[in-house]
């Protein structure tokens, strides 16, 4: 960690953190993070994305509903850039990730946030990992920002491969002079039809320990714990479900045992995997 005299990256007025629905958020977790944020903070809306540039509908439909007075309204997917009222403090970038014109799209909101005069923006982000849900949630910090490594002794990515709309922004971002900042939750695969509060809360608490803001937890803790207990029943009714979460639960607590060794965590990790019987290998850490 730097000298406490360093310059904080991420403790000016205005620092951005985004997160996009889809792709990039396994559980809910990283829109509920910020969603919560957003909420809290009493943010305002300052730039809504125009959808008809950047969504395929037949992809990202739009939803109707009915009003209290008996209207049908269309809500369309979109993005939203908000800002506190007074137009300094942190602020939230928030919505559906695009279907098409990610380019363009990426320069709009650069050049949204460089009028802001947003100095800093984390990325919060959640993938579908081989994770057990009775452990704390696996959470990833990293940056491609050199200030930013040295400044926390954070590791860049070393991911190659398909990515998000995140990463798409991160280096537009980085390429305009604003620094970054990508965290990551793991949310467990075999519970992916349904919102993980406990990776939300994951991201948050992290969050807390980059940026100066505080989260009311809310219900999130209780939340949380009957996420837990909800899937703990449905793993006691399934024999199968219940041996593979012990299988991934020996294997974290293997590597995350202060004993363990490199050796030891490798080999623990290719029996867990010769175990798989031939499933797809595990997600990275660092996917954006």
């Amino acid at each position: 960690m730097a000298d406490s005299s360093e310059q904080h990256p991420f403790r000016g007025d205005n620092v951005l953190v985004v997160a996009f629905e889809g792709w990039n958020d396994a559980g809910e977790a990283a829109s509920g993070a910020v969603r919560a944020l957003r909420d809290q903070l009493g943010l305002v809306s300052r730039l809504e994305v125009e959808p008809e540039d950047y969504f395929d509908y037949q992809f990202n439909r739009p939803t109707v509903s009915t009003t209290e007075d008996g209207t049908r309204e269309l809500e369309w997917p979109g993005v939203t850039l908000y800002a506190p009222a007074g137009g300094t403090g942190l602020h939230v970038l928030l919505g559906t990730e695009p279907s098409r014109g990610w380019k363009t799209f990426a320069s709009e909101i650069v050049d949204a946030v460089e009028v802001a005069d947003v100095g800093g923006i984390v990325f919060l982000g959640a993938m579908l990992a081989d994770v057990p849900h009775s452990r704390p949630i696996s959470v990833f910090a990293g940056s491609d920002n050199p200030a930013v490594q040295d400044f926390w002794e954070l590791e860049p990515s070393t991911y190659e491969g398909p990515v998000g709309i995140l990463s798409v922004l991160g280096i537009a971002a980085e390429r305009a002079g604003i620094p970054t900042l990508s965290i990551w939750a793991s949310v467990p695969h075999y519970v992916h039809n349904s919102p993980s509060p406990k990776a939300t809360l994951a991201l948050i608490e992290k969050l807390e320990e980059f940026v100066d803001v505080r989260v009311d937890r809310g219900s999130l803790v209780e939340d949380a714990a009957n996420w837990e207990d909800g899937i703990d029943a449905l793993a006691e009714d399934d024999e199968d479900m219940a041996a593979y979460i012990k299988q991934l639960e020996q294997a974290r607590d293997t590597v995350d045992s202060p004993e363990a060794s490199g050796d030891a965590i490798a080999e623990e990790f290719e029996r867990y995997l010769r175990r798989r019987n031939g499933r797809d290998d595990p997600p990275r850490n660092t996917a954006g």
